[in-house]
């Protein structure tokens, strides 16, 4: 065997031992490093699906906020229409009420006004009366015995006739 033969050798044996090399190496990628891949692109396809599902859920909640907070534009419209026309109502009532308590209360006044005005005059009646009296019993003192006689035989007629009539 000549250096040739060796030389030859040298390099088929480098051939074949790079050629082992490269198919060990696509036996490995093949092996391992494609389903690791595989089963990584799955994740992250999982993922994206689970985050595309959340965003819907998002926007569908959102949508469906949305619809509520119109609802409740709507409602707070409602509440406050309502309100201003139970306070309108209240309002009237409260006035109402208070016209006929003053209407009463006029009422009850221009009663007393009226009893206070007969009880002031039969209290000026009495104190005419008693100070009619009074000038009477005054004046009677002074009057001599014949116009005493003179004026209770007056009375005593006057009296008489009052009765009998």
């Amino acid at each position: 065997m000549t250096n040739a033969f060796y030389a030859q050798l040298a390099i088929w044996s480098d051939v074949l031992s790079a050629v082992l090399f490269l198919a060990f190496l696509v036996w490995l990628w093949v092996k391992f490093l494609t389903p690791a891949i595989i089963a990584s692109r799955d994740r992250k396809n999982a993922e994206l699906l689970q985050t595309e599902r959340r965003r819907d859920e998002a926007k569908a909640e959102v949508q469906v906020a949305q619809r509520e907070l119109e609802t409740a534009g709507g409602d707070a419209a409602a509440i406050r229409a309502r309100a201003e026309h139970d306070a309108a109502l209240a309002r009237e009532r409260i006035i109402s009420d208070a016209a006929l308590e003053g209407d009463r209360l006029v009422r009850n006044a221009e009663g007393e006004l009226d009893r206070g005005r007969l009880a002031a005059r039969d209290r000026l009646r009495e104190e005419l009366v008693a100070k009619a009296l009074e000038i009477a019993r005054e004046s009677a003192k002074s009057l001599g015995d014949e116009t005493d006689r003179r004026l209770m035989s007056g009375v005593i007629s006057s009296l008489e006739s009052a009765g009998g009539s």
